[in-house]
């Protein structure tokens, strides 16, 4: 058993709270455990200016972390004039995430900015940033559909993430923070509902691992996914609010 009693294939409780805010598109509170992040989707009727003309769509994404998101206060980026190699790093992957899973030509010459705000930090931020942006974007996507503005949705399958690592030598699902600062192995995984990889991201912060080692966690995060995406599919069978 693990420091908060779970077993090492087992995630954290996860919980997705709809339609969050009542401004933006899509928005939704994700919970993995006690880490928390509030995620938007929000819709320009234009896209950037070297992808005009195209006919197609654009999906991106800003992610950061909130004073009071962790046990010392985080900065606000804007104050220091510039975001962190991290902060880049982790918005890129939630943009590429999202695009894995978005037909652009059914978006039409539009672009989704998903905002993806830490309130609170104890491991797998960009893991639960993916998870919850997801939703957020297909609710945004529902409602573009619902108003006439475009034909057919533009989400052609589920995403999702979670991270997975080696802990005192045992293969554990879903870090908190306690779990990701001692891990000998850290991973992040996203993947859609059909079961490709969108990316892995996985380092050996101790000794080198084997390829059994890999298989092993990536097993795990597949499980893992599997269930989160269950969730994401059960509350997007419900009737969404349109506006």
């Amino acid at each position: 058993m693990r420091g908060d009693g779970r077993a090492f294939d087992e995630l954290r409780p996860i919980g997705f709270e709809r339609d969050f805010t009542e401004m933006a598109d899509g928005s939704v509170l994700v919970s993995f455990g006690r880490t928390r992040v509030l995620c938007t989707a929000s819709v320009d009727r234009s896209v950037p200016r070297w992808m005009r003309g195209q006919g197609r769509g654009w999906v991106t994404a800003e992610y950061s972390m909130l004073p009071g998101s962790s046990s010392e206060r985080v900065n606000r980026e804007a104050a220091r004039g510039r975001q962190s190699g991290r902060t880049q790093e982790i918005q890129r992957l939630i943009g590429r995430s999202l695009r894995a899973v978005t037909d652009a030509t059914r978006l039409g010459e539009r672009q989704v900015v998903c905002d993806c705000d830490v309130l609170q930090a104890d491991g797998g931020t960009r893991t639960a940033a993916i998870s919850g942006a997801y939703i957020a974007l297909h609710d945004a996507f529902t409602r573009l559909l619902a108003r006439g503005e475009i034909d057919q949705h533009p989400i052609t399958e589920a995403c999702a993430a979670v991270s997975v690592g080696i802990v005192n030598g045992t293969p554990s699902l879903d870090l908190p923070y306690e779990e990701d600062a001692a891990a000998e192995v850290d991973m992040n995984v996203v993947m859609t509902e059909s079961g490709c990889f969108v990316e892995v991201q996985g380092t050996a912060e101790g000794q080198p691992f084997r390829r059994d080692r890999l298989d092993t966690l990536l097993d795990l995060a597949r499980s893992g996914i599997e269930q989160i995406i269950a969730q994401q599919n059960q509350l997007l069978a419900d009737p969404l609010r349109l506006r």
